[in-house]
């Protein structure tokens, strides 16, 4: 295992950075026409990558060189008997000592063919060596390395602007962290994986790796987690290492540096870096202290893919971190008084400020059940934290004064305006409007705030009328699915298709129960009449 590499900026989440200019291959430059390049020696590796062209005619270059050069040299160095000594040995080891790429020979004006103590050198120290040949320039040479780099700087942009626009898409879903995962995992060839606080594994996407290197990431993870008390992720050498889990390479602090105490902790990176078995590891903090991190697992590493790999991690730590500071206590304060007893408008003042509420139903367009992440997201486009989670309906309430618009991917009901003391009967409003939006396939449906004939009659006689009206039903098993079948048939005009579909249940099964309501209830469901009574009286149950 390589050692770790660490970016200490526990401030904030990674931000995007401009991809690094992606070198270039030797195979590519040498399959230049016009340039002529030949390789007379050395390994004729494809992958040999060229990040600049230099030219020296130093017969010791190495204090010039950064690594990763293609070096140009027209033999000026040379001396006369170069060849009957161990010059060229010296010279060519310098260069790989200084992490050259490879070499190439100007053939003419100085020498008429490459010597050929230089070419047994080149391939004693697998070196590449380059035969220029005297029509070719070292400045076209080094300005078809440019144009090389400018081209592949040009397509590595493309892909990490498309992959920044594909994961802002995918954070938009009704499942966003597992969409992030996904788009991330497909954009940099490997494996994305999500991170809880204690190290669990919550959500993945991407072919599985070995084991060591799974367990690598996850200890990877362990680095960029916010420490808890005096602990941090930066730990002493002498820690023992968790059992049968791969040990990353500890960050080790340069001499100077003074050792860290609990009074003076080392601050947590920000992101990390490994590789296990050529498998290239990154870690990522999301967020200050949330504690989630985001491990990213690739076969290789390309210019962009740390990039694209930060995208993903702000938006994670956006849909992991908490909708609004301050309010978890509030929230756990509220939360304690309704359970004491405490009635809503007493409760409600700890929630905001607002004085009448929304209450919205919401249902994945898609199937299948909405997770807590993506609750959360739909929370925070609704602009409200107060979200509940109840099999495949996810219920947000959200003051009356903000706008609730049909949201991507989701069909939503919204209930009238109300007070805290009604709230009860608003989440009604929201589950039958959001049962219509299911049936007649609408994005949201909106309860109505119409003066109806019911409420031009005394609450009192009404709900006795109601009450004796349907007794039939109320009184026999199965009561409460009966009641609810007629209330949705009626609401859907006596639609069979759409009251199984709202209802979830098949149409025969609708067929039935509506035959049981008007045997029991000794009526004829086709006359109009009895539609509209019956209809009052469900509204006042």
């Amino acid at each position: 295992m390589e050692g770790t590499h660490t970016m200490a900026d526990p401030a904030a989440p990674p931000v995007p950075a401009v991809p690094p200019t992606p070198p270039v291959l030797l195979s590519a430059l040498l399959a230049r026409d016009d340039l002529g390049l030949r390789q007379i020696a050395g390994p004729e590796d494809a992958g040999t990558a060229i990040h600049w062209a230099h030219t020296s005619e130093m017969s010791d270059p190495y204090p010039y060189l950064l690594g990763g050069e293609l070096l140009l040299t027209a033999g000026v160095h040379i001396p006369e008997a170069a060849g009957s000594g161990t010059y060229f040995d010296d010279y060519v080891s310098r260069i790989v000592a200084a992490g050259g790429a490879a070499l190439g020979f100007g053939v003419a004006p100085v020498h008429d063919s490459v010597p050929r103590a230089l070419v047994a050198s080149c391939d004693a120290y697998d070196l590449p060596l380059i035969e220029v040949p005297p029509r070719t320039t070292f400045s076209g040479v080094a300005r078809a390395v440019w144009q090389l780099m400018a081209l592949a700087r040009h397509a590595e942009l493309r892909r990490v602007t498309e992959a920044q626009q594909a994961l802002a898409a995918a954070a938009s879903r009704p499942d966003p962290v597992p969409a992030v995962l996904r788009q991330l995992a497909q954009r940099v060839g490997g494996r994305a994986v999500l991170y809880g606080p204690e190290g669990a594994e919550l959500a993945s996407f991407g072919r599985e790796p070995e084991e060591t290197v799974t367990q690598g990431l996850a200890a990877l993870a362990t680095v960029v987690r916010p420490a808890r008390g005096a602990r941090n992720c930066a730990t002493s050498h002498n820690e023992p290492a968790p059992a049968n889990t791969p040990r990353p390479h500890e960050f080790s602090p340069r001499p100077s540096t003074p050792t860290p105490t609990p009074s003076t902790p080392t601050p947590t990176p920000s992101s990390a870096t490994d590789t296990v078995d050529g498998t290239h590891l990154a870690a990522y903090a999301l967020g200050s202290t949330q504690g989630f991190a985001l491990g990213v697992a690739t076969p290789h590493r390309d210019p962009g893919d740390h990039t694209i790999a930060s995208v993903a991690a702000v938006l994670l730590s956006l849909l992991t971190g908490e909708q609004q500071s301050g309010t978890g206590a509030a929230r756990a304060s509220a939360l304690v008084r309704l359970l004491l007893g405490a009635p809503p408008e007493e409760v409600a003042p700890l929630l905001g400020g607002a004085t009448r509420w929304l209450v919205v139903h919401a249902h994945p367009t898609e199937d299948g059940p909405p997770d807590t992440l993506a609750a959360a997201a739909l929370g925070a486009a609704l602009g409200s934290a107060l979200i509940d989670t109840h099999g495949d309906v996810v219920r947000v309430l959200v003051p009356a004064d903000r706008e609730v618009d049909a949201q991507p991917d989701w069909t939503c009901g919204v209930s009238a305006p109300t007070e805290p003391h009604a709230w009860t009967t608003a989440d009604v409003q929201a589950a039958r409007a959001l049962a219509r939006a299911r049936a007649t396939r609408t994005a949201l449906v909106r309860h109505g705030p119409r003066t109806t004939l019911t409420q031009l009659l005394p609450e009192a006689d009404a709900t006795a009328h109601a009450h004796a009206l349907l007794a039939p039903l109320t009184t026999v098993p199965g009561a409460s699915a009966l009641t609810e079948t007629l209330r949705t048939w009626l609401s859907l005009h006596g639609s069979w298709d759409r009251t199984a579909v709202a209802l979830a249940v098949h149409r025969n099964t609708v067929r039935q129960r509506i035959g049981r309501c008007a045997a029991l209830l000794g009526v004829d469901l086709d006359d109009p009449d009895v539609r509209m009574e019956l209809w009052f009286a469900l509204r006042q149950e």
